[in-house]
């Protein structure tokens, strides 16, 4: 096959150093150019010594050079950026692979709502697709704008859309519960999470209206057969350097039995290379997830309370991110969907 020229807008952060990671041992990608404004012209040995001697040196984003010299794009930005590349890179023919927030949501009032500002590039929504492959894979293989799930999303769409799918458990009333380690919060220099705040520590943040509760609720409501729902998202930090564990809790609808859901889930992800479902009662652990592309999922139905308790976990920066972003690349490129990833 042809290998597929890319480049990495933004790969000095952890989202684009998983990506480096990953892409440059991928068969059929061709890392052309790396973007960081702040490393610009520095090898990569310089800032990733683990990955020397591929080459590679970062420079500052020329959407020029980009567009006359690449394929596809990856943007690893910070949410209200990527519009600057995502719109010329399209026009000129790429395929922009966006692990930001900035095309997930499909309303333009919560992603104000919820960003603060107004969306940058409004006219982009309509051709997004979003990158979650397990339920809008065929949807992949011919976009041209692929809008990356968020990584505590990705957690809890997986196991919970199976089920509302199913009918299983009532749209209303869920809770999810998310512990992530502190590469969720980006590489930078930030008070709350240098290693002295985070260590032998564990705590909630962003308990009501964190930035990926609209993305979550708009995809269980696609899910469920509604326009909307609501629900209560609560995240915490956990000190661990990568990996989710999401516990999502729901009122298990009549007919509900352990082999029904163990059922809906082989029907759901029976095929699928990155999504593993355990028996009834046994519960994912993220150190059997780490570094890997896949989704560990767990269930029990309590008889105590009518509740439906769903488990996952992830690497938050590959199935979360990173490895999610090349496992859309390989669907869109029609390369074998493992590939590069494991």
């Amino acid at each position: 096959m042809d290998k597929v020229r890319v480049a990495i807008v933004g790969a000095a952060g952890y989202a684009g150093e998983e990506l480096l990671r990953l892409l440059s041992r991928h068969p059929y990608a061709d890392i052309r150019v790396i973007t960081s404004r702040q490393n610009a012209g520095k090898d990569i040995a310089e800032i990733f010594p683990r990955l020397a001697g591929t080459g590679l040196s970062f420079s500052m984003p020329d959407v020029e050079a980009i567009k006359s010299g690449c394929d596809a794009a990856f943007l690893a930005l910070p949410h209200g950026l990527a519009h600057e590349f995502a719109e010329p890179f399209i026009n000129a023919g790429l395929t922009v692979i966006d692990i930001s927030a900035d095309f997930r949501l499909r309303s333009l009032d919560q992603y104000k709502k919820y960003y603060k500002i107004d969306h940058p590039a409004p006219g982009l929504l309509s051709s997004a697709v979003y990158g979650l492959p397990e339920r809008y894979r065929e949807q992949i293989r011919n976009a041209k704008l692929i809008a990356c799930p968020g990584c505590y999303v990705t957690s809890i769409l997986l196991p919970t859309t199976a089920i509302l799918a199913a009918k299983l458990a009532s749209p209303e009333g869920i809770v999810a519960c998310s512990m992530s380690g502190v590469t969720g919060a980006g590489r930078k220099v930030d008070l709350p999470y240098i290693f002295p705040e985070c260590n032998e520590s564990v705590r909630a943040y962003g308990v009501s209206g964190h930035r990926h509760l609209p993305e979550i609720e708009q995809e269980l409501a696609v899910a469920a057969g509604l326009p909307s729902l609501s629900m209560n998202f609560i995240p915490h930090l956990v000190p661990t350097n990568r990996g989710i564990q999401s516990t999502v809790i729901l009122d298990a609808a009549e007919g509900c039995t352990e082999e029904a859901v163990a059922d809906a889930f082989a029907k759901a992800y029976g095929n699928e290379r990155f999504v593993r479902v355990l028996p009834a009662g046994k519960l994912p652990d993220t150190k059997h997830v780490t570094l890997t592309n896949c989704c560990e999922i767990g269930f029990k139905l309590d008889s105590h309370t009518g509740k439906l308790l769903l488990f996952s976990c992830i690497d938050n920066l590959t199935k979360g991110a990173s490895g999610q972003a090349v496992q859309d690349f390989n669907i869109r490129f029609g390369f074998p969907e493992e590939t590069a990833l494991v």
